[in-house]
């Protein structure tokens, strides 16, 4: 099987845009040389900014679907995706198992699976509920998003991240409408049709690494485990999320499962 030649479609989590994939779009390039890669901003977020987020994870599908479609970029579709893209993954499988061949799920959570205070680790209410009610300046907003997110203080991408919302910046209206969405997703307690692999960070701060050994364990799929990225692995290291992924679609003796 050559793993390579696929479409594989990027999406990202809460507030968050394509441009925040940062080097690891790179990375994943450079080990899968002969795949589409293809990032999708949600709406409400990156280039679709202006337009409103939906309440519900389903409606995000719709719009996935609907982007692509226009884009005349057909199926079946490789997704990695994290946080609220990967629920938003696991519902476009559930509900067009036709479309999606494999689905690469990092530091996510969704019911029924996980209680709330491991979805969401209750150090970060107060600041995540003072950056989206009551607002606040650009910088203290993606300074306090990065030290969540990143256990490897990476400050160097602060500039980047901060001409990315001036330039696109997110409402707090969607920004609640995507916190939501996220938090009445409920997925079913039956396992995806198509091959699924899990990425989580033993030290992520925002999302207890328990979220991910529930799903694992429910839907009995592989789970790969870093040792001491945050939520934002990608970030902290792509280049150790591009090798899983590699290896994972290597090991696969089931040519028909990930072609």
């Amino acid at each position: 099987m050559n793993s390579e030649k696929k479409t594989w479609i990027f999406l990202r989590g809460l507030t968050r845009q394509k441009g925040h994939w940062g080097d690891f779009f790179d990375h994943f390039q450079h080990t899968f040389p002969s795949g589409k890669v293809i990032a999708l901003d949600m709406a409400g977020n990156g280039n679709l900014n202006q337009q409103i987020s939906p309440w519900t994870v389903q409606d995000m599908v719709a719009h996935c679907r609907t982007q692509l479609d226009l884009r005349k970029i057909a199926p079946p579709y490789h997704v990695l995706a994290m946080s609220l893209g990967a629920m938003v993954a696991v519902q476009w499988a559930h509900a067009y198992p036709q479309e999606i061949a494999a689905n690469v799920l990092i530091n996510t959570s969704m019911r029924p699976f996980s209680p709330f205070y491991q979805r969401l680790r209750p150090a970060n209410y107060a600041a995540l509920l003072k950056l989206i009610v009551l607002g606040a300046k650009p910088i203290t907003w993606e300074r306090t998003i990065l030290q969540i997110t990143s256990n490897r203080a990476r400050v160097e991408v602060l500039p980047h991240w901060l001409a990315l919302r001036e330039k696109n910046p997110v409402s707090s209206a969607n920004a609640l409408r995507q916190l939501v969405a996220a938090a009445r997703f409920h997925a079913l307690t039956t396992p995806p049709l198509n091959p699924t692999l899990l990425l989580a960070s033993k030290r992520d701060r925002l999302v207890s690494v328990e979220c991910s050994k529930a799903l694992a364990s429910q839907w009995q799929c592989p789970l790969r485990l870093h040792p001491g990225a945050g939520h934002d692995l990608p970030l902290d290291d792509g280049p150790w999320v591009a090798t899983q992924v590699r290896d994972w679609m290597r090991a696969s003796n089931d040519l028909n499962k990930i072609n």
